[in-house]
């Protein structure tokens, strides 16, 4: 299902991939949606923190509030010599739109706003509010974007009610998976120390790898829960062991080894932090280690939010939609520590972060009328 009106679409998202906001660069984009926002009612507040430029647009002063969530940022391009067309150049070949950030995340934020464009034109007098939180830091550190702007949100007791984060979810066709939630991710970053010496005096040194294993390896074999309907089992593993000074004669002092945990609703962040301990203590090491929790788990439950989201898909695509929690982290993660319930929807991510990465016309053409058949459901 696509036609002549959805041609502004792709026009806006050509328009966004050719300023290159590669993270945390916005380079443009957001000034680029917030006239346009402005121009159908939208109250534009732009909060620049440390590195990173964010909006906040707000339509409305009451509820039911639906936000519309989003990223201007891209990863780097990688060598562009191997691209088949230019990453910033937005060109169109075969039905298919190329360069950086056309699935992740600027072809969906044309449709957000075509949609809602489109949605306000119509229905002037819409009951609640349509809100836009769009920031230039998700693919980075994510220290000075939405989570800032919720801070600010929280602060002022704005809240919102109902989220779609535009990141690309769907799996071989547009809208077969909805994530209605994401797993928790805990980093663990652990110092074992022991002794340096040489390899052939192991007696007068104490080797913190040898010490280390047997812990590392009782925490890879722990089954720390079994997840539930929504959420696979919790799982544990092991990025990173750095030991050793180079040389092969040498029994290292200390051995460092990273670790993460993606964490289903059915164990906290404290209590991995608690089990890990235990075991690391049970094996006599002498230890320091720091964590740094990346995101919680949230999870939107069968209700109106989701309801009316599987509605518009099939409605639009003919699509039966799967509601799935699988995948890594999204900014959805501190909208969704607010109370809000949060979906994500967008296009096919089998390109995302690639070379040649691209999208199809038709698919963001049906995705901006999805979005606007949700703002329908919900807000007339």
């Amino acid at each position: 299902m696509s036609g002549h009106r959805s041609s502004d679409v792709i026009k806006l998202a050509q328009a966004l991939i050719q300023r290159p906001s590669v993270t945390p660069e916005d380079a443009g984009c957001q000034t680029l949606i917030n006239r346009r926002l402005a121009a159908v009612g939208f109250n534009i507040e732009e909060h620049f923190f440390v590195d990173t430029l964010n909006t906040w647009a707000r339509k409305g002063d009451c509820g039911p509030h639906f936000c519309f969530a989003g990223h201007t940022d891209v990863v780097p391009t990688g060598d562009e010599s191997a691209w088949h067309y230019a990453p910033f150049d937005g060109q169109i070949h075969d039905g298919m739109l190329h360069g950086r950030g056309a699935a992740d995340m600027k072809g969906s934020l044309a449709a957000m706003v075509v949609a809602t464009e489109r949605f306000v034109t119509k229905h002037p007098d819409h009951k609640g509010s349509i809100s836009f939180l769009i920031t230039s830091d998700e693919e980075g550190p994510f220290i000075n974007g939405t989570t800032r702007v919720i801070d600010l949100l929280e602060a002022r007791n704005e809240k919102i009610d109902m989220c779609l984060v535009g990141e690309p979810s769907s799996r071989h066709q547009l809208g077969d998976v909805v994530k209605n939630g994401r797993r928790g991710s805990l980093t663990g970053h652990l110092k074992v120390k022991g002794k340096q010496g040489h390899v052939a005096y192991p007696h007068l040194a104490d080797n913190p790898i040898h010490k280390a294993t047997p812990a590392l390896t009782q925490l890879s074999e722990t089954v720390w829960d079994h997840g539930n309907e929504y959420f696979p089992a919790t799982s544990f593993q092991i990025s990173n062991i750095q030991g050793g000074t180079g040389a092969g004669n040498v029994i290292p002092g200390t051995v460092y080894v990273q670790f993460n945990f993606r964490f289903s609703t059915e164990v906290t962040a404290d209590e991995l932090k608690h089990q890990v301990t235990e075991v690391l203590k049970s094996h006599g090491l002498d230890y320091e280690l720091d964590w740094i929790v990346n995101g919680l788990p949230f999870l939107t439950e069968p209700g109106p939010l989701l309801d009316v989201t599987l509605s518009a898909i099939e409605e639009i695509t003919g699509v039966t939609s799967t509601p799935e929690t699988s995948g890594g982290t999204s900014d959805g993660r501190f909208i969704a520590q607010t109370g809000c319930k949060v979906i994500e929807l967008g296009p096919i991510n089998a390109t995302i972060h690639q070379l040649n990465e691209c999208v199809s016309i038709e698919d963001l053409d049906n995705l901006a009328l999805i979005y606007e058949r949700i703002l329908e459901k919900l807000l007339t």
